[in-house]
């Protein structure tokens, strides 16, 4: 069966947090009609698969969509958090997309928004009855290209013996019996937050065995935070971070630099970390990681029996009634890099590093300003999701040389300056103390230079 055709100038294709923030930017910014399907029944994507302890790693401050803002824009007081922008909970992000969908875009008259739906070559069809709805678009966007994992969403790569306690983290609160110890498995943004649940509740650190294949380095959330109220650390952090590109000798000078100054964390300071991908802490919950003193560093899991986990450079014990927790999904794979702009399409990525939402909003905005597809392409320059430590240089290199790439742009200033969900907005030159205004004069000194010598050092690797 067919439904009757509509007819509309985009199609988005996936109604997580980056399709949520482009719709939201074209229903702004311009007079276009879209249509929005998704295979969930509640826009957020991932979010309404998360585990329910999920919380942002950054404020919510920068996170959602341009045009409402999220939370209560305020400072947590108590807590791991305490002294940093709040962020938001798994339901509360979720409640909020829930809101600008149909406070926000509904009430356009623009937009039509089909839940529990698929698109595959050119039909939009139901997953629950099968109905077929022809719908005609100028451009289809690809919202879904990220593909945006997490664990409840998928087995584990590795076979795990039948009859053990194995779960993922969305399961860990539905625990009622007592456990001979837990394992959580994987090194990422999920494994911290699975540590830090277990001890927050009252788990003895050594009860806690934690598989890290990789050892990462982590961002200081202090650094990460709205520049009014947080220049020092933020637009000053950024001096440090280019004048540490600009200066280091080598590659490993560089990350020295980037540590002593609070730019870069580790979680043991006898092991040199090889993976980068983003994950930010506060110093009060590194403090919490580091008592956790069963870090288990033998690669990664490649079966799980009854009394034995096996790991690429060798086992370890376990129990039937030990807890695992599987935290191994690759939430933000690498993909392909593609143009973001072709011919009748779009597809979404990060055109600056692990922010995904503000770089959906600036694609819309590009969309929605720039006629020449060869200029959107060169202004929306795709940066891959970092994954190794090498990838800290190429990303920073990349995003500097973005943010240079804007300033010329004539208009694009203005807009980054109002958008919320650009983290390196300043605000009101003109109230900069001359303090401030010299730490602004250091970002610009440092970024030519920072530009050729992370060029240099990339190619000593």
């Amino acid at each position: 069966m067919t439904s009757d055709g509509v007819e509309v100038d985009y199609l988005v294709v996936g109604a997580g947090a980056m399709g949520l923030a482009f719709v939201d930017v074209l229903l702004t910014e311009t007079d276009a009609t879209v249509a929005l399907v998704d295979r969930y029944d509640r826009p957020g994507g991932h979010w309404t698969r998360a585990y329910p302890f999920v919380r942002l790693h950054q404020p919510s401050a920068f996170y959602g969509v341009n045009s409402e803002k999220l939370g209560l824009d305020r400072v947590d007081t108590e807590g791991s958090n305490a002294g940093h922008h709040e962020l938001a909970s798994g339901p509360e992000v979720v409640a909020y997309f829930d809101h600008v969908v149909t406070r926000r875009f509904v009430p356009t008259g623009r937009f039509h928004h089909l839940p529990m739906t698929e698109f595959a070559d050119g039909v939009v069809t139901s997953v629950l009855t099968g109905e077929r709805h022809d719908i005609s678009a100028r451009t289809v966007v690809d919202a879904t290209y990220s593909n945006v994992t997490v664990p409840s969403m998928r087995a584990p790569a590795f076979p795990v013996a039948p009859g053990l306690r194995w779960m993922a983290p969305n399961e860990m609160p539905e625990i009622v019996t007592p456990a001979d110890g837990y394992v959580v498995v994987g090194g990422g943004k999920t494994g911290v937050d699975a540590c830090l649940w277990l001890l927050g509740r009252g788990v003895e650190p050594d009860a806690i065995r934690w598989i890290v294949p990789r050892d990462a380095w982590l961002l200081d959330r202090l650094n990460i935070q709205p520049v009014e109220a947080f220049f020092d650390s933020t637009v000053g952090g950024y001096a440090l971070q280019l004048e540490a590109s600009a200066d280091a000798e080598t590659v490993d000078d560089l990350f020295d630099r980037l540590e002593r100054t609070g730019q870069l964390l580790r979680l043991d300071p006898a092991v040199r970390p090889t993976m980068y991908r983003c994950a930010t802490v506060s110093r009060a919950e590194l403090d919490e990681l580091r008592r956790i003193r069963g870090v288990v560093r033998l690669g990664r899991v490649r079966s799980v029996e009854h009394d034995t986990i096996t790991l690429d450079d060798g086992a370890i014990p376990t129990t039937p009634n030990t807890v695992h927790i599987d935290c191994t999904a690759d939430g933000l794979e690498r993909r392909p890099q593609v143009p973001v702009f072709t011919d009748g399409r779009i597809t979404l990525q990060s055109v600056r590093t692990c922010q995904q939402v503000f770089s959906a909003s600036l694609i819309a905005h590009v969309e929605a300003t720039v006629s020449d597809i060869d200029h959107r392409n060169e202004l929306c320059e795709v940066i891959a999701h970092p994954d190794t430590d090498i990838d800290w240089l190429r990303t920073t290199l990349a995003n500097t040389r973005s943010v240079a790439r804007w300033a010329r742009e004539p208009g694009l200033g203005e807009w980054l300056e109002a958008s919320r969900l650009n983290s390196m907005r300043i605000g009101d030159a003109s109230a900069l103390t001359e303090e401030q205004m010299a730490v602004s004069m250091r970002v610009l000194r440092s970024m030519g230079r920072a530009i050729r010598n992370l060029d240099r050092l990339l190619q000593t690797v």
